[in-house]
């Protein structure tokens, strides 16, 4: 599976960024995705996450009720919609995919993950 990382730049604070990243590769629609990011000087920490299918989802407690994962499996993409947003969201987010057997398994560490894009820098200036 390959994933393209696509939406950073640079916004204010309070304003809004849609990320998104295509996957492609024979198993991509088998693949829970999910959204890490790491700013300077910091550990990698998850995001947001969703499931095989669309409808099982899992978000950090600092973005929950500001930022919404989505996916289009015709499409083969995720995105990732991000308003509201803070100083402390400044980032490079990486796209990543895991491999579960369930459709409900939505997997929030990043051992988990098998497969990771590039990486889109989000800098939200205050």
């Amino acid at each position: 599976v390959q994933l393209q990382a696509s939406g950073g730049g640079l916004v204010q604070a309070g304003g809004s960024l849609r990320l998104s990243c295509a996957a492609s590769g024979p198993t991509s629609n088998m693949q829970a995705m999910g959204w890490f990011r790491q700013a300077p000087g910091s550990e990698r920490e998850f995001v947001a996450a969703i499931g095989r299918r669309g409808f099982n989802t899992q978000y950090a407690d600092s973005v929950k009720g500001r930022f919404t994962i989505s996916r289009n499996n015709a499409k083969n993409t995720v995105a990732l919609q991000m308003n509201s947003l803070k100083s402390e969201d400044t980032a490079i987010y990486y796209c990543a995919s895991s491999y579960v057997r369930r459709m409900d398994i939505v997997p929030v560490t990043p051992d988990n993950y098998q497969y990771w894009g590039q990486g889109t820098k989000v800098t939200v200036s205050s």
